[in-house]
């Protein structure tokens, strides 16, 4: 078996052909394929206020339904990798609409699950198809946008893509309060189908790189064993999924896989995951401060469903007027993004909104059903700005200091971090959750979420001295300050 050592080239780059830096042609290109992405943050913001009743048709614990949250995230986390080298080989608009009818695929299969089980693995397709489909969409606009345009191009490109939280939960509300759960999975056929259009109609074929080279079978092998086993054992950690015996060796198999493929990475010159993009400060500080604030906000959407709906007795309908203020709060935010950027820079933008987010993130640990609707509406919209704006300057600062032709390997590597952040979130927010059930009477109460929430609000914090080392100028060439 023939590895890359041999092979002094760096990683090629995505090439577009004939990309018009003009910025509606620009805005085309992002819009066409964030128009697709759009239904898949439908789909989990729908999947997330459906959690509870999906447990009640199972007849499953509520909190063992983060298995339906975290299998599909674990999926993106350990296909992700080979996204880049799929795009490049392949070419990425090939390569994005076959990942779209995947993640169709899946999503029919979910809504025709019968039990926990089949939907954990109809979520896993899904998965599949979004771990082909997210980093590929954010390739094709980075690397056919020009630097000094790039704020914009993430703009238009997260836009529609934010969409999704704002009208996923009322759609699934509205479509629980006059139909079964299953209707919240086949709402993406449609949806799937328009996308598909747009992404054939703007966005340009490009052209397949027939030097690649041969994909790192055995760096991905390893990679994914280190990374599911991560993200098992924090889903099994403290519930009785798994026997403690099976645990420790999950542990030191995930352990053993990551320490093969970090003496891989030293042996190949194309690693399925490039860790040495991690000696850019900008691009470490956002991966790094990133992964905390996605394992703070990660459980979110795990615990307000069933905080609304379990332990204060809403009705799916009423709880997403509350928890579409998120969704409300980052669309607002998109237009302001340059210009706070160009006003006080990144460093102190990302020092300002991670505070805000950690802090708004712990609050609805205090809700209880003397709480005012509008207050709780408030505060999430709050929330969701300063949590959109955080990551608008994370996702952005990201590229400030990569090389163009080392682009794919960032957005891939970007990509895996975001997911496993979040996967870890819900463990975390699930475990805390358990564990303050299990000192009460077992119910789920108010009372039961101040410790989740708390906890979680803590670890986005965690951030704070991440971006607080930057260089207060980081970034410069891209906010234009």
């Amino acid at each position: 078996m023939s590895d890359l050592a041999s092979d002094p080239r760096p990683a090629p780059s995505l090439e577009i052909e004939a990309p018009d830096p003009s910025p509606w042609t620009t805005r085309l290109v992002s819009l066409a394929v964030a128009s697709a992405l759009l239904m898949e943050f439908i789909d989990s913001t729908a999947l997330s206020t459906a959690l509870p009743r999906l447990a009640q048709a199972f007849s499953a614990d509520p909190i063992h339904l983060k298995l339906a949250l975290t299998s599909y995230i674990l999926a993106l986390a350990v296909f992700t990798p080979a996204s880049g080298w799929a795009a490049q080989r392949y070419g990425a608009r090939r390569v994005f609409l076959l990942a779209m009818l995947v993640f169709l695929g899946g999503s029919a299969l979910c809504g025709l699950s019968q039990s926990l089980a089949q939907l954990v693995g109809a979520r896993v397709i899904q998965g599949i198809g979004g771990a082909m489909m997210t980093p590929v969409a954010r390739l094709i606009v980075v690397s056919s946008t020009p630097k000094d345009k790039l704020i914009s191009a993430m703009g238009w490109f997260t836009m529609p893509a934010m969409i999704g939280p704002l009208i996923g939960p009322p759609i699934a509300g509205f479509v629980l309060s006059i139909a079964d759960w299953p209707w919240i999975f086949y709402l993406n056929l449609p949806i799937g189908l328009v996308g598909a259009i747009a992404v054939r109609r703007f966005v340009p074929k490009g052209a397949p790189d027939r030097e690649a080279g041969r994909f790192d079978t055995p760096g991905f092998i390893m990679s994914a064993i280190a990374l599911s086993g991560l993200i098992g054992l924090a889903e099994t950690a403290g519930l009785p999924l798994l026997p403690p015996p099976l645990q420790l060796a999950l542990l030191v198999v995930s352990l053993g896989a990551g320490w093969l493929y970090l003496r891989r990475c030293k042996m190949v010159s194309r690693p399925i995951l490039d860790l040495t993009l991690l000696r850019f400060p900008t691009y470490r500080a956002s991966l790094l401060g990133g992964t905390f604030v996605r394992l703070g906000i990660g459980a979110s959407p795990f615990l307000m469903p069933l905080l609304l709906q379990v332990a204060l007795g809403w009705s799916p309908l009423k709880a997403s007027a509350v928890t579409i203020a998120t969704g409300a709060g980052v669309l607002v935010a998109r237009p302001f993004a340059s210009a706070l950027l160009k006003r006080y820079g990144f460093r102190s933008a990302l020092a300002v909104f991670v505070v805000a987010t950690a802090i708004i993130t712990a609050v609805p640990g205090l809700f209880t059903a003397s709480t005012p609707m509008g207050l709780m509406i408030g505060l999430l919209l709050v929330g969701g700005f300063a949590r959109s704006s955080q990551f608008i300057a994370a996702n952005t600062i990201a590229y400030a200091d990569v090389p163009q032709p080392r682009v794919a390997a960032a957005s891939t590597l970007a990509a895996v971090s975001q997911q496993v952040g979040l996967a870890l979130g819900v463990s975390f927010g699930g475990l805390m959750l358990h564990l303050t059930r299990d000192v009460g009477a077992g119910g789920l109460t108010p009372a039961s979420f101040t410790l989740p929430f708390a906890a979680i609000g803590l670890v986005t914090l965690l951030a704070l001295p991440v971006y607080l080392r930057l260089d207060k100028d980081a970034g410069a060439s891209l906010s234009g300050r």
